[in-house]
C-alpha cells in the first residue's frame, strides 16, 4: 500500500466514524424528540387525572410514571396522548389503581443507544486518543515523531540553493586552492576513475574560531552545484543510547541516495574526542557508540561514489587519531586568520551594500586590523553602519570604523567619567603603556589611549596597532611586550611609589607570556632548549597546554626564570618612565583634559613637539 492508498484509507475511516457519530446524534436530539409525544406533568396533576378516571393505563418506571389520558373531552381510544410525571415514593400508589381498575404495569427504562455508547466510549476516549497521537507520531518520518529520533537532523541545501560561492569568501586563496580539486571530482568524477586517482574521504578544516571553515563548505556546495547535508556534531548525541548511531546511519544513507554532495559535519570534536588518556576517564558511551559508527560508515563506501564528508574544528588536537588516519579525514586544510590581502578582501565583500564616506580607507582598515577574523571584520562593518545610524548620518565614515575597533577590542564606552585621584591615577597609568610603547622600537604602534571605562571592566586601555603581520616573534621583541605590558605599574611606582588593582590584568598576561617564553618557547638559558609545558598541540582558543610532570627542582626553576623575566621587564620600563618622566606628565595632563588621545599625540609628546589644542 503506497502513501496515496493510505491517505484514503485514514479518510475513509474518519468519515465512517464522522457518519456514525452524526446518524446518533441525530437520532438522540432531532428525531427522537420529534416523534416523542409525551407531556410532562407535576405528581399532583397525575394524582387528579387518577381521582379523575380518566387514566386509561399507566406504566411505572424507577424514576417516572408514564400514563394517557384522552386528548380532548369526548375523545375516543385512538385520540390519547401520553403523559409523564416525576415518580414520588407512594405507598397507597398500587391500591389505588386497583380500585380505580387502571391497568398498569412495571417497566426498568431502555437506554438510548447513544447513552449506552457514551457510557463505555467516555471513559475510554482519553486512552485511545493519547494512543493515536502518539502512534500517529510515531509513524512521523520527521523530525518529532518517537520513532524518528534516529534520523539525521542534518539540513538538505541543494546546490546553488546553498547561495554561497568563492566569491563571498575573501581572504582564503589557499584554501580555495585545496578546495577545487574536490569541486572537480564532483563534476567530473570520470577523469579521476580513468587516472586510477582516488580523492580523500574526508576533508577536515582547522583553524581559529570565526575564520569561515562552515562558509568554505557550503561555498564548495555552492561551486559545485551538488546536494549539501549540513549538521552540528552536537546534534547526534541525545539522551537515548544508540541514537547517535542511528542518526550517523541515516546520514550516510541519505547522501549515498543522492550522490554526488557533501556531508558537512560543524564542530566535530563534539563527537570525535580522543578515547585515550584524561578525555578517556570522562569517557560518555553514547558519544563513543556515535563515533564508532561514523568510523565505520567512512570505511564502508569507496571515495569514488561521490560523497565527500566534510568536517571542521577549532579544537583538532584533542581529536581521536583514529579520524585522522589515512582513509578518513586524511587531508587536512589550515582555515587561518586572514593576513593584510585578505582582510581587505572580506572588508570589500562586507561593504557591497554599505553606503561609505570618500574619507573610508579600506587598505588603512586592513592594514590597522591584525589579528582580526573573518567573523571579527564581519561584525566591524555592521558596527560601524549602526554607529553611523545611531548618528544620523547617511554614509559610513572612517570615524565610525575606528569607533567600531574600538568597541570590538575594548568594549563598549561606558558613561561613568572618572573623577579625582582615580582619574589622575588611570592617565599615569595608561600614559605609561602608550610611552613604553612608543619608546620601545619592536613593540606595535599606539593607536588610541582612552580613560574612558568599558564595559569589558576596564577604567581605562591603551590600543596598539601592528604595522604588518607577524608570524614570527624573537625574544626581545617579547622582552619588550613584556615591558610594555607592565609599563602602566612601572608609571604608578614611578609617581605615586605605589601600585593599585589596576594592573592585575596586565599582571595576568604579563606572566602568561613570561611562562609560555620559558616553558614552550625555550627562550631561558637555565633551562635550556626543553619543552616543559606537554605536547604540543594547535590549540586554537587559546588554552595551555597541560604542564608535564616536573621535579620540584625544575619548577623551581621555572618559576625563577619567570620572576627573572618580570623583574627586568618592570626595571626596562621603569628606566624609561624616570628618563622621560616629562613626557609622561604632559601625556597624563592631554588626558585627564580631553579622555582620548591618538597615537600620533602620543608620539609628538614624546618627540617633544607641541601638541595643538583644541
Amino acid at each position: 500500500m503506497d502513501s496515496r492508498q493510505r491517505l484514503q484509507a485514514k479518510f475513509s475511516l474518519i468519515y465512517a466514524i464522522g457518519a456514525v457519530l452524526a446518524v446518533l446524534l441525530l437520532q438522540e436530539y432531532v428525531i427522537g424528540p420529534r416523534m416523542a409525544t409525551e407531556e410532562e406533568v407535576p405528581y399532583s396533576q397525575f394524582r387528579e387525572d387518577l381521582a379523575a378516571g380518566v387514566i386509561a393505563e399507566v406504566t411505572v418506571e424507577p424514576e417516572r410514571i408514564l400514563y394517557t389520558v384522552p386528548d380532548s373531552e369526548g375523545a375516543t381510544g385512538d385520540e390519547e396522548k401520553t403523559r409523564k410525571a416525576v415518580r414520588i415514593e407512594d405507598e397507597d400508589l398500587v391500591e389505588e389503581l386497583v380500585e380505580a381498575g387502571v391497568e398498569f404495569q412495571a417497566r426498568t427504562p431502555s437506554k438510548s443507544l447513544l447513552t449506552s455508547l457514551f457510557g463505555w466510549i467516555v471513559p475510554v476516549l482519553p486512552f485511545v486518543l493519547i494512543w493515536w497521537i502518539l502512534m500517529k507520531r510515531m509513524g512521523k518520518g520527521g523530525a518529532g515523531g518517537i520513532l524518528s529520533v534516529g534520523k539525521s537532523k542534518a539540513t538538505e541545501i541543494t546546490g546553488e540553493m546553498t547561495g554561497v560561492t568563492f566569491a563571498d569568501v575573501g581572504g582564503a586563496d589557499q584554501v580555495e586552492t585545496e578546495l577545487k580539486e574536490i569541486i572537480e571530482f564532483l563534476n567530473h568524477p570520470e577523469r579521476f576513475v580513468q587516472v586510477g586517482a582516488k580523492l580523500p574521504k574526508g576533508v577536515l578544516l582547522v583553524g581559529p574560531p570565526g575564520t569561515g571553515k562552515t562558509l568554505l563548505a557550503k561555498a564548495t556546495a555552492g561551486e559545485a552545484g551538488v546536494p549539501f547535508f549540513s549538521i552540528s556534531g552536537s546534534e547526534f548525541v541525545e539522551m537515548f543510547v544508540g541514537v547517535g548511531a542511528s542518526r550517523v546511519r541515516d546520514l550516510f544513507n541519505q547522501a549515498k541516495a543522492k550522490a554526488p554532495d557533501i556531508i558537512f559535519i560543524d564542530e566535530i570534536d563534539a563527537i570525535g574526542q580522543s578515547r585515550s588518556g584524561a578525555v578517556a576517564m570522562r569517557s560518555n558511551d553514547e558519544r563513543e557508540q556515535t563515533l564508532n559508527q561514523l568510523l565505520y560508515e567512512m570505511d564502508g563506501f569507496d571515495s569514488n561514489e561521490g560523497v565527500v564528508i566534510m568536517a571542521a574544528t577549532n579544537r583538532p588536537e584533542v581529536l581521536d587519531k583514529a579520524l585522522l588516519r589515512a582513509g578518513r579525514f586524511d587531508r587536512q586544510i589550515e582555515v587561518p586568520l586572514p593576513t593584510e590581502k585578505g582582510r581587505l578582501q572580506i572588508l570589500e565583500i562586507h561593504t557591497r551594500t554599505v553606503a561609505m564616506a570618500p574619507d573610508v580607507d579600506l587598505d588603512r582598515m586592513a592594514q590597522i586590523t591584525a589579528g582580526f577574523s573573518g567573523a571579527d571584520l564581519a561584525q566591524l562593518v555592521n558596527e560601524a553602519a549602526l554607529l553611523a545610524v545611531r548618528r544620523g548620518e547617511q554614509t559610513v565614515t572612517t570615524v565610525d570604523f575606528d569607533l567600531g575597533i574600538e568597541r570590538i577590542v575594548a568594549g563598549l564606552q561606558r558613561d561613568m567619567p572618572l573623577d579625582g585621584e582615580v582619574r589622575k591615577m588611570v592617565a599615569y597609568h595608561e600614559g605609561g603603556h602608550a610611552m613604553v610603547s612608543q619608546l620601545l622600537p619592536l613593540t606595535d604602534r599606539v593607536h588610541k589611549v582612552s580613560i574612558i571605562p568599558t564595559s569589558k571592566g576596564a577604567l581605562g586601555y591603551t590600543m596598539e596597532m601592528p604595522e604588518e603581520d607577524r608570524h614570527l616573534m624573537s625574544k626581545p621583541a617579547l622582552e619588550q611586550r613584556l615591558a610594555v605590558m607592565l609599563g602602566g605599574r612601572a608609571a604608578e611606582l614611578a609617581i605615586f611609589q605605589q601600585t593599585s588593582t589596576g594592573a592585575s590584568n596586565d599582571l595576568e598576561r604579563a606572566t602568561d607570556l613570561a611562562r609560555r617564553m620559558v616553558t614552550e618557547f625555550g627562550m631561558s638559558e637555565a633551562l635550556g632548549p626543553v619543552r616543559y609545558a606537554g605536547p604540543a598541540g594547535s590549540g586554537y582558543l587559546g588554552h595551555q597546554a597541560a604542564s608535564r610532570n616536573l621535579s620540584p627542582d625544575i619548577e623551581n626553576l621555572i618559576d625563577t626564570e619567570i620572576r627573572r623575566l618580570l623583574d627586568g621587564a618592570e626595571s626596562t620600563a621603569l628606566e624609561l618612565i624616570r628618563t622621560h618622566e616629562a613626557a609622561l606628565h604632559e601625556i597624563a595632563r592631554v588626558l585627564q583634559e580631553k579622555e582620548v588621545i591618538d597615537g600620533e599625540t602620543v608620539a609628538r609628546i614624546v618627540t617633544d613637539e607641541p601638541v595643538e589644542e583644541n
